[in-house]
Parts: structure tokens; sequence; C-alpha cells
């Protein structure tokens, strides 16, 4: 039986985010050079061994690169860091809400409890509320895609200012920043959604509980007298009232809600001992506001705890396919073979540079001998079989053929590995100088030529190549 993917945590989430961002948006290779994302690779699949999970793989490699980016004091770092998520705030407003709940029932004459103006009367229609618009808001948003929240919005809207300071004093850097912050929030906007509503169910429990406290601590210590008060309600109204609002505190406590006989002896001036109504209220708390919030709270934070362990699962993406496959395939021989052309004399130099920025590993690249036109079919010695791809080299100048050049595909094809068509430009661009629309036209042309014959296609000038243009190209025919 296979084992169970690894997950990772928030926090080696958030370093992962990070380790992305600069690694995308570092594209000239300042701040972190080919040499460390090399040493990066290569450390942690000797830490986590072969045949290791991805992700396991993927988390030990941005752990790694973590320690020597915060030797460098890097800023995107520095500023990841300041996302991560810190229990004592929730432990800081679970207290304020007890106390604020606690000192609540102060509300009233002195060692009076008026049974309609007690805090306990707004707590309960309030959850009502918002039990009632929880529950709309399911039926509403039930299979919707959620859109982003003011949260969301707010947080958005604040690391967008962080990045735009940053932006005028180091390019490289705002990049980064700004790739980090829309990845981020991107992948975790649900997750502090979720953490926000358990938040907020907590502090709602704990804020009847302080209730609950304030009100017994009151009758152990003073003897309170329960009345009521009101100029347009009769005692009628005040029993159906607090008979509706107190229903659940009776049906837990078995204790009846006095009738209007009662009710109406305690019409202020009068008033009576508070027990009976104390008991009331806070059984009714505990049925209407404390129980169904930490039963809310508890849901929430199981989806917390997923949400939190499945942040990073896109390893699919460009990005991490290019880390895996130099981990999975060790170190990368690949095969370039020019068809009918000479290659310049660094080629082999250039192609191993720009495939090793998408295979993430290290690249040796074996330039064969160059096949003849009418010699398609002509035995090569290049391995047959794995995972390492072979090059297909074209000059741009040519016309594609598909008696000649197709020919030479499909007997490249014949060897079982992938293989990437790559069109010189060298030649071209030194003949065209600048003629924008021939360039585009030939392109065209090889392009249809590479996408009938199901290839992937790179145009690169191998003399003096576009680093970035060439990689993303390699990211796309590769995957």
């Amino acid at each position: 039986m296979a084992a169970d993917p690894v997950a990772m945590d928030e926090r080696t989430a958030l370093a992962v985010t990070a380790l992305r961002a600069i690694e995308t948006a570092d594209r000239e290779r300042v701040a972190w050079t080919d040499a460390d994302r090399a040493w990066a690779t290569r450390a942690a699949a000797e830490v986590v061994g072969d045949g290791a999970d991805p992700a396991l793989f993927i988390a030990t490699r941005a752990r790694l690169a973590g320690e020597r980016l915060h030797q460098r004091r890097d800023v995107v770092l520095r500023f990841a860091r300041g996302w991560r998520w810190r229990p004592w705030v929730g432990a800081a407003l679970a207290l304020a809400a007890l106390a604020v709940g606690a000192m609540g029932n102060l509300i009233g004459g002195a060692h009076r409890i008026n049974i309609l103006q007690s805090p306990v009367l707004p707590l309960v229609v309030w959850n009502l509320a918002v039990y009632l618009v929880l529950a709309a808001g399911f039926v509403v948003r039930y299979g919707a895609n959620a859109t982003p929240g003011p949260l969301r919005r707010a947080v958005v809207w604040l690391s967008g200012s962080a990045r735009r300071v940053r932006r005028g004093r180091d390019d490289t850097t705002a990049r980064a920043l700004a790739a980090f912050t829309d990845d981020w929030v991107a992948r975790a906007g649900p997750l502090y959604a979720v953490r926000a509503a358990r938040l907020l169910h907590v502090a709602s429990a704990v804020l009847a509980l302080g209730v609950i406290a304030g009100l017994y601590v009151r009758g152990l210590g003073l003897e309170y007298r329960a009345t009521w008060e009101s100029t347009f309600l009769d005692s009628d109204a005040v029993r159906a009232i607090v008979a509706v609002f107190y229903a659940p505190g009776a049906w837990v406590t078995r204790l009846a809600v006095p009738d209007v006989a009662h009710v109406a002896a305690i019409r202020a001036p009068a008033s009576e001992n508070a027990a009976l109504w104390l008991h009331l209220m806070a059984a009714t708390l505990a049925v209407v506001v404390v129980a169904p919030r930490l039963l809310l709270a508890g849901i929430c934070g199981l989806v917390e705890r997923h949400r939190a362990r499945h942040l990073v699962d896109d390893l699919g993406d460009p990005y991490f396919a290019r880390l895996l496959r130099g981990f999975e395939n060790g170190p990368v021989v690949v095969d370039a073979v020019p068809y009918s052309f000479a290659v310049a004399a660094d080629a082999e130099a250039v192609l191993a540079s720009l495939v090793a920025r998408s295979l993430g590993g290290s690249v040796r690249v074996r330039l064969a001998p160059a096949v003849a036109y009418g010699n398609e079919a002509l035995a090569l010695n290049v391995p047959r079989g794995g995972a390492h791809p072979i090059l297909a080299l074209f000059n741009a100048t040519a016309t594609p053929e598909p008696e000649a050049h197709g020919a030479f595909l499909a007997a490249l094809a014949g060897f079982g590995r992938p293989l990437v068509v790559v069109v010189d430009e060298a030649a071209l661009a030194a003949r065209l100088a600048g003629d924008t629309r021939r360039h585009d036209e030939r392109r065209a042309l090889w392009r249809t030529f590479a996408t009938e014959a199901g290839y992937g296609v790179v145009f690169v000038d191998l003399t003096h190549p576009d680093v970035a243009a060439a990689e993303t190209a390699f990211d796309a025919a590769l995957a």
C-alpha cells in the first residue's frame, strides 16, 4: 500500500510560497543564483533520500533555502515570516471577551437585575440573528465560488501598499514581494476566513461565559433582586417575552418561567430574590450561545486544520514540476541533435544553462553531430528510454518540410524519450536585421510545424539568448 502524501503545515507552506516568489521573480539570478538553487535542490535530495514524497522534498528544500536566505537578511523572507499565525492572538481575544462579559452584567441598578434589560436578552437576540445569517449564507452560496470578503480585500490592500513602498527602491525585491503577496493571499484567503470565523465563535462563547460568571459572582457575594419596569408593556406582554427568551433555560433546568401573576408582582418598585431568574438566564445563555458557538468553533477548527494542511497542493504547477524533475530524475543528461546545420561553438554550454533552469538540477547537454539533410533515418548514438529529454535542433532560416524535418522528428521519437523542438534564431536574426514582421512569420511557420507534429517548440538565439523567455518556453514545452 502506498504511503499517504505528506501534507505541509501552514508555516512550511509559507516558506515554500516565499521561496517560490523569490525564485520566480529573480530571473536574473541576482539575489538567489543558479548555484544557490542547485545547492538547495541537491541538499534537500540528500536529506530526504531517494523515493521520498515530492511534498517532503519541496518542504525540505524551502527550509534549507530559508536558512541561507535568513543569514543574508532577505527582505522577502522577513516579510513572509511576518504573516505567521500567532496563537496568542486568539487567546488574547478570548480573555478580552471574558472580561467584557463578566463586566456586562453591571448594566442596571445597584443590587437589582431587570429581567428585560439584563445582558442576556440582547445576546440571545444577536446570536439568533447570526445563526440565521449563517444559515442563509450557506444556502445562497452552496456550490458557488466564494468571493473575497472585506477581510481578504483589506489584506490585499495593505500588502499591496507595502510592496508599492518597496517598488522604487528595489525592482527585483518589489517583484518578489508582489508575487508572494498575490500567491499567499490566493492560497491562504480561505484559511484566514475560517480562522476568523473560529475566533469569533470562540469569543462569542467566552463572552457569554463571562456574563454567566458575572451573574453568579454577584449572586454569591450580594443579594440581588429581580424586577422589571416598562412604559409600554404590561404584565402579559412581559411574561410572554421572558417565556419565549428563557424557554431554553427553563427546558434545561426544569424550572418553570413564572406566570403572569408572578411577573406582575415583581413590577418595580416591587422585587424578589433573583436566584430563579439567574438560573434561567445562565441556562439560556449556555443553550443558545455557548453550546452552538463552541460547536461552530469546533467545525471551523476542523476546516481550518484541513485548509492549513492543503495550502500547497498544486505540485503540477510549472515551478514545482521543474523542481521535481531535478529531484526525481537525478543528474540530467540531455541529448541535443542538430538537423542540417552547424550550431555555434558554445551552443552546448548555452543549452545546458537554459535547460538547467527548467529541469531544476544538474544538467549536462551532449551535442550530437549534425544530421545531414536526407539522412533522417541515420542511426544515432542516443540512449533509448528514460525521462531525460532529447532536443531536436533546427535552423530558423530553413523551411520545415514534413518529408525531411518531420521524418527527423519521427526518428528521434523512436528513442522513447521526451522530445522538444528547439529552433535556433541566431542566423535568422542576423539575416533579417530587425525585420519583425518576417521574423514573426517565420516563427509562425515553425510553430505550426511543431504543433502539428505534437511537440512543444522553443525559439532561442543560441548566440545571444533571451534567458527569461527561453526559460518560460522550455517550461511550457517540457510540461
